[in-house]
């Protein structure tokens, strides 16, 4: 069951309580912050504050839902999406420079994107310093680090060597910047010592919360991701933490058909609006207007295409490059996520793109995804679908990839298998390749976030595409923004800006 945001908790109980008291006598609305946040109700406000940071909302807040910010960034450089500057005038450009990996220190998305991962940071030692202090639940304590190893591993993965601060007493023109590694190195440290901590509960609560393995998700993450931000890769380390989540029962969710489903499979169940728990191990909840939203799909079709499926008119931004989709056969039930052609509404939407930028593409041109069908509450700003941060698919995947890269690559081929099989293809002919796990990997989690992390682990960041030449490899990390080095003459710029 989808819990309602936990800010709402504790403000809820507390305004009730209040309201009931004589404030002549006794005043219960105002209590010692030690006694507070040392509650039950009150560590979970605490939190909130830190978890109100990950939902996508305006101004390129969030991690996804919305736009303009991380998800964009991450996503559009990769070879998955783009919003093309049409040639009727409409959308900004920042879109397709990301796509081309022409991006500036003075980008906005660059910018929206850091300022939104430092407002996390400070929430988060705000959170710690507020639990510690009242010498709160121990579980709290330690789901408050976890986040915080969140949000710094969101930004060594896009930046590099970052400014690095657990204590909020310190102005932001003299926290010093640290290097990949010691981020690195504090971010394992801080999930391998509060992991356990955790709890252990599935759904209910913990939701869209961090749970036992939520972090121990995140961490495997982080060892996939050693050797890209160490140069020491971790495989047998991540290897590990993956074998741990089979301790928690999750498996693939059916890949049956389901007539009541649009998209025809109970596949798409895992981008709805209550995400099954049996796949999904932590997800971004969203009500549309109230908390969070999803504008994925209704930003990708064209206004009278949405209009005639959904009452509103959609966008006509987000497309998915012809090669991509390419990449999906007719027997995959995960192709049925895309329209091209002649389409409801009177649109013919052409696999083919002319042009990004200059004059830029055509109303009609490009393919359409509709992955997160609109679903819940929904209106011409977004939809109430939730997002998954992390499910099995992808432990099953990163599972697959290191027993490969250790010499192990029969007992990835079971997992791939199944991923497949899930999906209506048939098994590999033979034990899979880097290469199939590659593939498979951008077929099953495309639009989820992973993409441009997977490119660079792979090497296929910087290779050539029809609207680029090869790239330089300064690329594979984004810029420290002006803004930001303006603000701390400290920092220093990554090489090549």
């Amino acid at each position: 069951m989808k819990i309602k945001n936990i800010v709402l908790i504790g403000s809820l109980s507390l305004l009730s309580f209040a309201s009931c008291t004589n404030l002549d006598e006794n005043v219960y609305d105002k209590y010692p912050a030690q006694t507070f946040y040392g509650s039950a109700e009150g560590a979970d406000v605490a939190l909130a504050g830190v978890y109100a940071q990950i939902g996508g909302n305006w101004g390129g807040v969030g991690y996804a839902g919305a736009d303009n910010g991380w998800y964009d960034l991450n996503c559009m450089s990769s070879d998955e999406q783009v919003i093309p500057h049409r040639n009727t005038g409409d959308w900004q450009l920042d879109f397709a420079q990301l796509y081309k990996h022409e991006w500036l220190p003075t980008s906005a998305l660059v910018n929206n994107t850091w300022s939104w991962l430092y407002k996390s940071i400070f929430n988060a030692n705000l959170a710690i310093d507020q639990l510690e202090n009242s010498k709160a639940d121990a579980s709290k304590i330690a789901e408050a680090k976890v986040l915080r190893a969140f949000f710094y591993y969101l930004l060594i993965d896009d930046y590099g060597d970052v400014p690095f601060y657990t204590k909020n007493d310190i102005t932001v023109d003299k926290i010093p910047q640290a290097s990949r590694k010691v981020v690195y190195d504090f971010i394992v440290k801080e999930l391998n010592d509060n992991i356990e901590l955790l709890s252990g509960t599935k759904g209910g609560n913990y939701y869209g919360r961090f749970n036992k393995w939520a972090g121990y998700t995140l961490l495997a993450k982080v060892y996939l991701n050693a050797g890209v931000y160490t140069g020491t890769p971790k495989w047998t380390e991540c290897l590990a933490v993956c074998s741990k989540l089979n301790e928690a029962g999750f498996s693939l969710h059916s890949g049956s058909a389901n007539a009541s489903s649009p998209l025809g499979n109970k596949y798409y169940e895992l981008f709805g609006d209550v995400l099954p728990d049996d796949e999904t191990i932590l997800a971004i909840y969203t009500t549309v207007d109230v908390v969070s939203r999803n504008i994925f799909t209704v930003r990708s079709l064209s206004g009278s295409n949405a209009y005639a499926l959904f009452g509103y008119n959609g966008w006509n931004g987000t497309i998915v490059p012809k090669d991509y989709y390419l990449k999906y056969t007719d027997t995959d039930i995960r192709k049925k996520q895309f329209l091209v052609g002649e389409q409801a509404g009177g649109v013919n939407y052409s696999a083919t793109v002319t042009s990004l930028d200059n004059p830029g593409a055509g109303p009609q041109e490009g393919v359409r995804n509709t992955k997160f069908y609109p679903a819940g509450l929904n209106n011409g700003g977004g939809a109430s679908n939730d997002f998954p941060i992390f499910r099995y698919a992808d432990v099953m995947l990163m599972t697959a990839e290191c027993n490969v890269r250790l010499g192990n690559a029969a007992a990835a081929k079971p997992l791939v298998d199944a991923v497949r099989q899930r999906s209506g293809l048939t098994a590999l002919a033979a034990d899979p390749t880097l290469i199939d796990i590659y593939n498979e990997r951008g077929l099953e989690l495309n639009w989820e976030g992973h993409r441009r992390q997977d490119m660079i682990r792979f090497g296929t960041f910087l290779l050539p595409n029809e609207f680029r030449g090869a790239s330089q490899p300064y690329r594979k990390l984004f810029p420290i923004p002006t803004a930001a080095l303006d603000a701390n003459p400290g920092l220093k710029q990554n090489p090549g800006y």
